[in-house]
């Protein structure tokens, strides 16, 4: 295996994981689903956390629909088998690339602040107490982003891609020990509502593993979204039921939990708009990485360290970490919704500039936590080194799986990048009665303050900053990747990191995303895999990395990604994680046969090794 860089020598994955059949039997009652992580073949291919959803974009694909009808068909059924991250309570953000015009955009579907909302509205409460509430609730933006996508780029209208997840409710899924370790993680708080508790915690206790599930509140939820449209919930019965719900939750009889009531009103639904806006881009290697443009920070992040990244003579392990904790340092100092901060979003991805943070980064780990930059100048060339006392990571919260990736693409090179979530594994923890959706807790996102001149500080109408970072990369204008993960902020890391196993280290892309990660965030501490540790940190800690057992939850375990890989001819591979989050799934309309010679290895070579 090629690799660049001093350390890169260290990369070595064992990866398990063949190429599976386009599609897998139903598993029969009490006996879990087969998934398998690598599919590759023709006529479009899926990879998501689950098979069910999986099964669901397939069943459209083959049905003559779009990557983009497929991937709301697949966002729909985890809202179904993944309620605890995705549902229509909740948001996301979505890159599409079109093959007709050859051009990559996308659609931030991501939840607002009632107007109601201030800069001091979260100040003082502690932070579990806010996220279990109505008053972390945003303004959902899903269903306002599927009708946008179908609108502009899909060819099925939404009856027919919500129909496998409606099926999938009735007819329930088969529990894993993931949904199960999930609900356990959360009873506590499920049991202190009544509409949480009666769905979720059957008989009081967590479903158990190998059972059937079954949500037909949802079922109906979604039937009856099919039939009135996405009005039913911007301004409809639908959105009043979520309103009175955010207002006065369901608590249980004899709870003691301080839940605060929300501020959300129906006049915050009607004004709600999924917004098209165009994506990041940078240039690697040759390579265009196109990602989402702020409020989320995912691409002007991942597009900032990667522009580092290509200004050094070398990139190995500690020039990863040495890039991702610069574009924290810049992340946390600039990034918001643009339409209530300035974003030096242009600053933050040029080369100039990029060369200026690069100089910063020297044989050994630099002082934390790293000062932001000023990315529209003067540039002076190299400055020295800065230790801020205000950036880095204070009172940063731990990161666990919450939220979700899927990504899809169809028969005519049309490919979709969709992250979605409802923010904390379990949202807010409320249900909303009869509807068989979890409200989100997107506002906990924002800073809770006071931290004057912080661009991610609440406000009436704003979108909280997200770490969300769906991507895309093309080659002379077709497409040769699409990634991406949840995981709070170390998506960010995640997707850099296996942006980096594939194209610098020459991975194949299930070993790049089955490679243990490490996330620094411009901590003290480089958080990571205990594997990551135990191959790398001795070397690494000799250029004065430091590191600890990233916290989840689950401990040790950081994302949960999905990919594409494009391999000429028509042949896609598709990738999920062999085992984090219990193991995603990826399959292929056509698969390619047994004893098909294998594929070129693609437009994708290992970068060179410094002096080569």
């Amino acid at each position: 295996m090629r690799a660049a860089g001093a350390i890169a020598s260290l990369i070595l994955v064992a990866v398990t994981g063949l190429v599976g059949p386009p599609a897998q039997a139903a598993a029969p009652p009490g006996k879990p689903p087969v998934k398998r992580p690598v599919a590759e073949g023709y006529g479009g291919a899926v990879a998501t956390v689950d098979l069910d959803a999986s099964r669901a974009a397939l069943e459209i694909l083959k049905r003559g629909g779009n990557a983009m009808d497929a991937a709301i068909a697949a966002a729909a059924t985890l809202g179904v088998t993944e309620p605890y991250s995705a549902g229509i309570a909740g948001g996301g953000f979505l890159l599409y690339y079109d093959a007709r015009t050859r051009q990559v955009t996308t659609i931030d579907g991501r939840e607002t602040a009632p107007r109601a909302m201030t800069s001091t509205a979260l100040e003082g409460i502690p932070f579990d107490e806010a996220v279990t509430s109505g008053l972390s609730v945003g303004v959902p933006g899903t269903v306002a982003l599927w009708d946008a996508g179908l609108r502009k780029h899909g060819t099925l209208p939404l009856r027919e891609v919500l129909r496998p997840a409606i099926v999938t409710a009735e007819r329930g899924f088969v529990v894993d020990q993931t949904f199960h370790d999930q609900t356990r993680q959360n009873a506590d708080r499920f049991k202190d509502f009544t509409s949480t508790a009666a769905l979720f915690l059957p008989g009081g206790e967590p479903p158990r593993v190998g059972s059937i599930f079954r949500n037909p509140d949802l079922a109906r939820t979604y039937r009856e979204l099919a039939r009135r449209g996405p009005g039913w919930l911007y301004g409809g019965e639908l959105g009043r039921e979520i309103v009175a719900t955010v207002k006065r939750p369901p608590v249980a009889p004899g709870a003691t939990r301080v839940v605060r009531p929300g501020l959300m009103e129906l006049s915050d639904l009607r004004s709600y708009r999924a917004i098209e806006r165009p994506p990041t881009k940078v240039t690697y290697r040759g390579f265009e990485v196109y990602g989402m443009a702020p409020p989320s920070s995912g691409g002007a992040a991942v597009g900032e360290a990667l522009s580092i990244l290509e200004a050094l003579p070398r990139v190995g392990l500690h020039e990863y970490l040495e890039a991702s904790r610069l574009a924290f340092a810049d992340r946390n100092a600039y990034v918001g919704d643009p339409a209530y901060v300035r974003v030096p979003l242009d600053g933050l991805l040029s080369d100039v500039y990029a060369k200026e943070r690069a100089c910063l980064i020297g044989p050994v780990a630099m002082p934390h936590p790293a000062a932001p930059g000023s990315p529209e100048g003067p540039h002076a060339g190299c400055p020295s080194p800065a230790r801020s006392p205000a950036a880095g990571g204070k009172g940063e919260r731990p990161e666990g799986p919450e939220t979700t990736h899927l990504v899809v693409a169809d028969r005519w090179g049309n490919v979709a990048a969709y992250t979605l979530t409802i923010e904390q594994t379990g949202g807010s923890g409320i249900v909303v009665p009869g509807r068989g959706i979890l409200l989100n807790n997107e506002l906990t996102d924002f800073t809770f303050g006071p931290a004057p001149g912080d661009p991610n500080l609440p406000g009436p109408g704003k979108r909280p900053r997200s770490s969300m970072a769906p991507t895309i990369v093309l080659k002379n204008g077709r497409p040769v990747l699409a990634v991406g993960s949840p995981g709070g902020a170390t998506i960010i890391t995640t997707v850099l990191q296996i942006l980096v196993n594939r194209i610098d280290f020459g991975m194949p892309l299930p070993e790049a995303i089955a490679a243990p990660r490490a996330s620094q965030r411009n901590l003290a501490a480089t958080q990571a895999e205990p594997e990551f540790i135990e191959r790398y940190g001795a070397e690494l800690s000799a250029l004065g990395h430091e590191f600890t057992v990233f916290p989840g939850p689950p401990a040790g375990e950081i994302g949960a990604a999905t990919g594409l890989e494009f391999l000429g001819g028509g042949r896609v591979q598709a990738v999920a994680e062999p085992s984090r989050r219990g193991g995603g799934s990826a399959l292929v309309v056509t698969p390619r046969r047994a004893g098909e010679p294998a594929p070129p290895p693609g437009v994708i070579r290992p970068a060179r090794r410094a002096g080569e």
